[in-house]
């Protein structure tokens, strides 16, 4: 069974199947702040997602990080990501970088995590 939450026309912020948890992607809650602050926000997102579906960051299986400018902002992401994620508990991980939908917007992630 295939359930949906908080679904749109074009997209669902979460969907559940067969006990894996998807997220599509998560940015920041504030466009205005630095790197740090917008991966920060951006992981707080996943983490209340991820609750409120049956899981948590312990559980995260897949993570794909979207950063606008590697150059720029590669070690300011992953320095609050090194903090956030549990040790022992890093989950499979790409970063890219890639162009944003909103010029401001410096990270996206998306997550695929297994219910607890």
């Amino acid at each position: 069974m295939i359930e949906r939450q908080q679904t749109k026309q074009r997209m669902s912020r979460v969907v559940k199947h067969n006990g894996t948890v998807y997220l599509c992607g998560q940015v920041c809650a504030d466009a205005t702040k630095d790197i740090k602050e917008q991966t920060q926000t951006m992981l707080d997102k996943v983490d209340e997602l991820l609750i409120e579906s049956g899981s948590s960051r312990k559980h995260m299986l897949s993570a794909t990080v979207y950063v606008k400018d590697m150059a720029l902002h590669f070690s300011g992401m992953n320095e609050v990501w090194d903090a956030w994620v549990p040790e022992g508990f890093a989950p499979a991980r790409a970063c890219v970088e890639a162009s944003m939908a909103r010029d401001v917007l410096l990270v996206e992630i998306s997550v695929i995590a297994a219910v607890k």
